[in-house]
């Protein structure tokens, strides 16, 4: 089959397909139920873990060490007390065989982290999905728990710091995946894009300074000194803890 010459109708073609064949797991998993949906929950979280990093030597985010542990296995003792399902969205599924996780590889390859944010909602099993970044390594389960309460009709709900919004670390529903797909088609991958076409609910500096006294809660590793920070606020930590895994 000859393939298409112009690149954004490949991508409409893997768009369309990945869309069509999505299996509709939130009426399977009895989300339009009310009596066991409860919009205070998140059910489900995608570690979204994109290739590697290129101001960090080409290493894994994910992989680097903070304090003892690597970010994703920080990640995961967060995320395991708030979300029902845990799964990871990556470009390379074959590096996270250890991890013994869920693990989905992109749809539409070569779109960014919007690409990863596409596959993420149409692989989730339930209507509301925290989607977070792989390089945050100071999640804090309080705050998760409190953005999700925050979302109420708006399809997303999003910190905005004094940096700007984290569409990252954010409570998304289905509601997006046509959005998100339309951005996709027109080759528009950028993240903050995706704010001009869904309904957002912020959660503002102000909220959330009660959860982010020390300031850290949205430091990301992109560079060496990232990670050399990050490493050192840890030594101000106590012992992690440990996952209340449910994946």
């Amino acid at each position: 089959m000859e393939l298409p010459a112009r690149r954004h109708e490949v991508v409409n073609r893997l768009v369309q397909t990945s869309y069509e064949h999505a299996p509709y797991f939130r009426f399977r998993h009895g989300i339009e139920n009310p009596l066991r949906f409860r919009i205070y929950s998140v059910w489900t979280a995608a570690i979204i873990a994109g290739g590697q990093a290129k101001r960090l030597g080409r290493l894994d985010k994910w992989a680097l060490n903070v304090g003892g542990q690597r970010i994703i296995d920080r990640q995961l003792a967060v995320l395991g007390g708030v979300a029902e399902h845990i799964f990871v969205v990556s470009s390379d599924p074959h590096r996270f065989r250890s991890l013994g996780l869920r693990v989905c590889a992109d749809l539409i390859p070569g779109t960014g982290p919007l690409g990863g944010l596409y596959t993420a909602l149409v692989r989730s099993p339930t209507e509301h999905t925290l989607v977070i970044a792989c390089d945050l390594p100071f999640l804090a389960a309080a705050f998760l728990r409190y953005l999700a309460t925050q979302i109420g009709r708006a399809d997303a709900a999003m910190p905005r710091t004094e940096d700007g919004p984290q569409p990252l670390c954010a409570v998304y529903t289905q509601n997006c995946i046509g959005a998100v797909r339309a951005q996709i088609q027109r080759g528009q991958y950028r993240m903050s894009a995706l704010e001009e076409v869904i309904r957002v609910t912020h959660v503002g500096p102000a909220e959330i300074a009660a959860f982010n006294r020390d300031g850290k809660l949205f430091l990301n590793v992109n560079t060496s000194n990232d990670h050399l920070h990050a490493t050192e606020l840890t030594a101000l930590e106590p012992n992690h803890i440990k996952s209340e895994r449910r994946y």
